[in-house]
């Protein structure tokens, strides 16, 4: 690495004129850009420049050094300046992981930005199971509810509440009006779950009076994906726990039912996670804005 610093020195006393002037383009004192010089032409056993008070001129043998010194200058000028056009204009490709609920939310969130630089192109990586960022090479990855501690970096984006939902043919089944949730200790649920049954609790607190109750329950029908949950929730298999950025339209349009509104049932934060912090490409900054503009108007999201 040293020997390329010194013919980067080289080649900048060349093209300068003069070891001086060399000097103060590369912030080095004379003596030090004469120092690498000289152990150049110590290490080849040839004379590169010949050297007078005045002015200094190439050897048979500079000139031929330096043409390829020079090369290799110019090259790594055009390495930093691909690196600066990487830090300034989107390009490449983008790699986002994100729950396979996010499909739907995919080309709304990044399509008139995708369009904005077609040189940009995007692998989307849709998987309800946590993956690994470094090994799936990932530049930003959606994450929803509590993040593990990890050497990640995460950036907040929005929050959606979680909403308890039921289809309306369910709804129509029950022998009265649901109005407190000890009236579904005996519902079917269904759950996202990875890992086979397990007990789960629910929370409640009442918007109102702040009255707290919670629920130990079994899952009935439990699946890896959110949305086959919504699924099997639409089609009035039970009930499910949904969140509301997830369900927002689905309830308005009459597909789903929020049941108990007058009951909170928490907030599911939603996060940008990136592999470092530091020195991010235009494409990971402007796809992280991109992603909180989008989810900043969205139904279900508190900003």
């Amino acid at each position: 690495m040293e020997d390329l610093k010194r013919m980067a020195v080289f080649a900048a006393v060349v093209q300068a004129g003069s070891m001086t002037a060399a000097a103060r383009q590369l912030g080095m004192t004379p003596s030090a850009v004469s120092q690498h010089i000289r152990q150049l032409e110590r290490q080849a056993g040839v004379t590169l420049l010949h050297r007078s008070t005045r002015q200094i001129a190439l050897s048979d043998a500079g000139q031929r050094f330096y043409v390829q010194c020079a090369t290799l200058a110019d090259a790594a000028q055009r390495a930093r300046a691909e690196l600066v056009a990487e830090r300034q204009q989107p390009s490449g490709e983008l790699r986002l992981s994100a729950p396979v609920g996010f499909a739907r939310h995919a080309a709304p969130a990044l399509g008139a930005w995708l369009a904005r630089f077609p040189q940009l192109r995007l692998g989307l990586l849709l998987d309800d199971a946590t993956i690994d960022l470094i090994q799936a090479r990932v530049d930003v990855a959606l994450r929803f509810g509590h993040l593990p501690d990890s050497t990640w970096v995460a950036r907040k984006l929005a929050s959606t509440p979680n909403w308890l939902c039921a289809a309306p043919r369910w709804v129509a089944a029950q022998p009265q009006p649901l109005q407190h949730p000890e009236q579904l200790s005996s519902a079917h649920w269904l759950a996202l779950h990875r890992s086979g049954d397990a007990l789960r609790t629910l929370q409640w607190r009442h918007r109102g009076t702040q009255a707290l109750y919670s629920l130990q329950l079994m899952p009935h029908l439990h699946s890896n994906h959110q949305m086959a949950v919504q699924e099997l929730c639409e089609a009035g298999l039970g009930v499910a726990l949904l969140s509301a950025i997830d369900v927002a339209d689905r309830v308005r349009d009459g597909h789903l039912v929020r049941l108990l509104p007058d009951w909170e049932m928490g907030l599911l934060d939603i996060w940008a996670v990136t592999p470092q912090r530091d020195a991010q490409p235009a494409k990971v900054r402007q796809a992280i804005a991109e992603l909180q503009a989008y989810f900043a108007q969205l139904d279900g999201t508190l900003r």
